[in-house]
C-alpha cells in the first residue's frame, strides 16, 4: 500500500460526512448561536470543529484502549451523548437557548464546546466510525502510515466541509431574520430530538444484544 489510499479515503470520507452532516449542522448551529455578534459565531465555529477533531483523532487513537480501561462499552457511549443531545433539544423547543447569555465570548466558547463539537459533531457515531476504520487497519496488518494517513486526510477534509458550512451560516441569519431564526431553532429541536432518540435507542439495542 501506498502512502495515500484513495479508495480508504473515499470510504471515510463519505462516512463521516454523512454521520457528521455538514449542511445539517446549520439550523442547530444558527439555533445556538442566534443571539452571539458575528465575530462570536465565527469564533464558536472555529473552537468547536477544533475541538471536534482533536476528540475525533483522540479516540481513533487511544479510544479503545480507554473504554477498555474504563469499563465502558460504546453502546453506553451512544446512549450517554443520545441523553445529552436530548437536553439541548428540549431546550431549543422550550425557547431557553434564545434567552441565554450568548453575547459573552465565554459563553460562545462554552456552546462550541457543548454541544457543539461533542456530541454533534464529535459523537458516539463519528467516534465509533474512526475507530472502526482504525482497527480494521490494525486487524489487516495493513501499512500503518498509509492507512493512517488516508484517514487522517479523510477527517481532516470533513471538518473543513462543516466549519464551512457554520461559517457561512451568517449568511443564512441575514436572509432569514430573528424570526425566521426562531423558527429555525423550534425546527432544529425536533431534529435534535429525533437524533437523540435515536442514539439512545441504538445504545439501548446494542445492550440488548450483549446481554
Amino acid at each position: 500500500m501506498s502512502w495515500f489510499d484513495v479508495a480508504l479515503f473515499t470510504e471515510v470520507f463519505v462516512t463521516l460526512f454523512v454521520i457528521m452532516d455538514p449542511p445539517g449542522t446549520v439550523p442547530v448551529f444558527l439555533a445556538l448561536t442566534s443571539r452571539m455578534t458575528a465575530a462570536d459565531r465565527r469564533r464558536a465555529a472555529r473552537t468547536a470543529i477544533f475541538v471536534a477533531f482533536g476528540v475525533i483523532v483522540v479516540f481513533a487513537v487511544f479510544g479503545q484502549l480507554l473504554l477498555d480501561h474504563m469499563g465502558i462499552s460504546l453502546a453506553a457511549l451512544q446512549a450517554s451523548g443520545g441523553l445529552l443531545l436530548l437536553l439541548v433539544a428540549l431546550e431549543l423547543l422550550m425557547g431557553k437557548m434564545d434567552a441565554g447569555e450568548t453575547e459573552s465570548g465565554g459563553s460562545a466558547r462554552n456552546v462550541a464546546l457543548v454541544p457543539l463539537a461533542t456530541p454533534l459533531l464529535a459523537g458516539p457515531g463519528t467516534i465509533v466510525a474512526t475507530m472502526v476504520f482504525v482497527q480494521q487497519g490494525v486487524n489487516a496488518g495493513e501499512s500503518p502510515i498509509g492507512h493512517y494517513a488516508s484517514i487522517g486526510i479523510a477527517i481532516v477534509a470533513v471538518c473543513i466541509c462543516t466549519w464551512a458550512a457554520m461559517r457561512f451560516a451568517g449568511v443564512v441569519h441575514r436572509v432569514l431574520k430573528d424570526s425566521g431564526v426562531t423558527l429555525v431553532t423550534r425546527i432544529a429541536g425536533v431534529l435534535l430530538a429525533a437524533i437523540a432518540t435515536q442514539m439512545i435507542a441504538n445504545g439501548v439495542i446494542e445492550f440488548v444484544r450483549m446481554a
